[in-house]
């Protein structure tokens, strides 16, 4: 998990954004809290206004979302022959097979087969829809170093990414579990008491029988 991190971070952000991931998310994930802290407190963010309603820059925090590298959607258009790249976020969850699609369009660029033009800024692979990806090739081989020393083959990068879009995508899936857990177990609860409460508190009125026995006039 921390090598996708290693990977977002040198290879991806200088184009997409992780705009619902927080610092606080990685701690005990891919660093320990004091190197969360480390990461955030790189990052200037942007708050205010201050006491004179000035807009300012501030070391991140734990609590602070992963900034964006651009200010707004109009500036990453400009930077990148007018095709917005997207948030990263839950893109694992936002497109058909997931993680196989991923790893399938980060791995899959080639040259254009005979009859196909591309135009300029525009990319062949097949995995994307059309054919024509504005995004060129990120991924190589040796593109990075692992700070663990593990060689950075294609492939490896790629899978580790993807991992760790995986995670991001459903950083609070061990939470949901746990909360169905206890879910289960307040239900049971009330289903037992439920049960007690018709079977022993009803019992009379089940087996009340109300006779009408009409009144006789002589």
């Amino acid at each position: 998990m921390r090598r996708g991190w290693e990977v977002y971070k040198n290879v991806c952000a200088a184009c997409h954004s992780l705009q619902y991931v927080a610092y606080r998310h990685l701690v005990n994930v891919t660093h320990t809290e004091a190197e969360a802290k480390a990461l955030a407190e790189e990052a200037m963010i942007e708050d205010g206004p201050n006491e004179v309603g000035e807009y300012f820059k501030r070391p991140g925090k734990l609590f602070d979302y992963i900034p964006s590298p651009y200010p707004n959607e109009e500036a990453a258009r400009a930077a990148n022959n007018g095709a917005y790249p997207p948030d990263l976020s839950y893109i694992i969850n936002a497109r058909h097979d997931g993680e196989n699609y991923v790893f399938s369009l980060l791995t899959g660029y080639c040259d254009p087969p005979a009859g196909i033009t591309l135009r300029e800024g525009q990319y062949f692979n097949p995995y994307f829809a059309g054919g024509a990806i504005g995004m060129a090739q990120a991924i190589y081989d040796e593109v990075l170093e692992y700070e663990d020393g593990t060689p950075a083959t294609a492939s490896q990068v790629t899978k580790d990414i993807t991992t760790f879009l995986m995670w991001t995508a459903n950083h609070e899936f061990d939470e949901r579990k746990k909360m169905t857990i206890k879910a289960i177990g307040i239900m049971t609860i009330l289903t037992a008491a439920s049960w007690y409460f018709k079977r022993h508190k009803w019992t009379t009125l089940k087996s009340t029988k109300i006779m009408f026995i009409p009144k006789k006039y002589h």
